[in-house]
């Protein structure tokens, strides 16, 4: 049986672009682990797929994982708009190139053909739901390095 896992998920960005930052809270059996990260120069879009990304990679074995997010672009564009881009050549319903397709094509892969078992779940950002501000804290804690 797959270890079933939740992660909070969250990007930051000072300025858009900017400097920017990722946080994940993963939880699991009453454990709890944090990762933080961050760039010198991107957007928050691209932060909060890091953060989604990075939760997913942690996993070293198949797992059963929810994946909340306070991101409707990342949470929509990995459910939905992503069949679409796929079948168009990784073009969008304007015929232009999908922003940040190469972070939507690693997501793509560790979403669906990782073994994984993952479950995507929005919730309301800075509404004080006590995992999603613990990432909105880690998010912000990896975009301090980058700024002055």
């Amino acid at each position: 049986m797959a270890q079933a896992v939740i992660a909070y998920t969250d990007g930051a960005c000072s300025g858009n672009p900017g400097p920017g930052g990722w946080g994940v809270l993963l939880t699991a059996g009453g454990a709890e682990k944090e990762l933080t990260g961050g760039a010198p120069d991107t957007t928050n879009n691209r932060m909060e797929l890091m953060a989604a990304i990075e939760a997913l990679k942690a996993m070293k074995k198949p797992a059963d994982i929810t994946i909340v997010t306070d991101s409707t672009y990342v949470k929509q564009g990995i459910t939905e708009w992503i069949i679409g881009w796929k079948k168009k050549g990784w073009k969008n319903a304007a015929k232009k190139p999908v922003k940040n397709a190469d972070l939507w094509q690693e997501l793509d892969v560790l979403t669906y053909e990782s073994g994984h078992k993952v479950t995507w779940q929005w919730v309301k950002g800075h509404a004080g739901h006590p995992g999603n501000e613990r990432a909105d804290a880690l998010a912000r804690a990896g975009l301090a390095p980058y700024t002055k």
